[in-house]
């Protein structure tokens, strides 16, 4: 009776050792599952980064694409303008040698003239009514040529002293054309051409010290309490990588709806062109043309509130100066010396006769 009870506890022994090394192999099982779910995650992360890296990568190959052809077209319209500052230089060029030709021919009958007053009779009166004839001659001169009320003015009260101290009545009628004419020329009113000239220098100097408005900055507020305060180290860390990763790329506004932000190389000749555009104005009001004047100044006054800082007081200053020589009185109708020539004229005949 005790060996079969002796039996089933060695079958019961048998039994449990055969069931501990079943379990031991089936946990060894799970293992290579599991290696083979992270490595399948690992994957499909690498694969997904690699995904979305080409992608930026394209974005960023789009993106440089147009803008080297948004650069490409702005140096083709910076040629273009280059082109038209270079074409109204000439005519610039052409006005100032048509003013030299006509120098050139004043100087000539001046030249005519004072031998014409070598040649004439030595007597006072001839030479007195020479000189006066002269001074007459030079103001129309001035006049028609160059506008210069202030130089006729003089030539006049100098052909007109010059009678009054003759005092023959046979000049009576010329002296009284003279007169009637002074007066008429003291009742316009005086362009300042040199001063509004001088002006257009000193606006074309400050040119080159004039901020654009691609360059204006903000200024940082000093006042303003530093959100990271009393936060801890680590996190103070990751705002400060986040603040210089945003200064990667900065979007700013200037100011001016259709403000065009152009490369470095570009500022030079934009102001240049500026200059350009300013020099025509000088030129046109050396040569009394008021359109090509107030054009110029018009097209100055853009170029400035479009592609300058406007907040910046040099820049504010320069528009205000701009502003006053488009309303700068430059044109001024000057009457001729019509009468006073006739007069003139009438009187050549008899100046070898006696006095009436």
């Amino acid at each position: 009776m005790n060996e079969p009870i002796a039996d089933s506890g060695n079958s019961a022994r048998a039994a449990a050792a055969g069931a501990a090394p079943g379990r031991v192999s089936g946990g060894t099982a799970l293992l290579p599952a599991l290696a083979l779910v992270v490595a399948l995650i690992a994957a499909g992360v690498t694969v997904f980064q690699w995904h979305q890296g080409r992608s930026t990568d394209d974005t960023l190959r789009r993106e440089l694409a147009q803008r080297l052809a948004e650069m490409a077209a702005r140096d083709q319209a910076a040629a273009a303008r280059a082109d038209q500052a270079a074409a109204a230089l000439r005519e610039a060029e052409i006005k100032v040698g048509v003013l030299e030709s006509k120098l050139a021919e004043s100087q000539s009958q001046q030249i005519a003239l004072e031998a014409l007053y070598q040649e004439l009779s030595r007597n006072r009166d001839e030479w007195a009514f020479a000189e006066i004839e002269q001074s007459v001659l030079l103001a129309s001169q001035q006049l028609q040529i160059a506008a210069n009320v202030r130089a006729a003015l003089i030539g006049l009260e100098n052909a007109e002293s010059r009678l009054q101290r003759l005092e023959q009545p046979r000049y009576n009628t010329l002296r009284r054309a003279i007169v009637r004419d002074i007066e008429r020329l003291k009742a316009l009113p005086l362009a300042d051409v040199h001063g509004t000239a001088a002006r257009i220098d000193d606006a074309m100097a400050a040119i080159d010290r004039l901020p654009l408005a691609m360059e204006a900055r903000t200024r940082p507020d000093a006042a303003a309490p530093d959100p990271a305060a009393g936060l801890p180290a680590w996190e103070r860390l990751l705002r400060e990588a986040w603040q210089e990763l945003r200064q990667l790329v900065r979007v700013q506004r200037t100011g001016v709806e259709d403000a065009v932000l152009l490369p470095p190389e570009q500022a030079f000749f934009l102001r240049e062109n500026l200059k350009l555009r300013m020099l025509g104005a000088r030129l046109a009001l050396l040569s009394r043309d008021v359109r090509s004047f107030q054009a110029d100044l018009r097209a100055a006054s853009a170029t400035l509130e479009r592609h300058f800082d406007m907040n910046d007081p040099a820049v504010a200053a320069s528009a205000s100066v701009l502003r006053r020589l488009q309303a700068a009185q430059v044109e001024v109708a000057v009457p001729d010396l019509a009468e006073t020539l006739d007069a003139l004229r009438r009187l050549r005949p008899s100046r070898g006769k006696a006095p009436a």
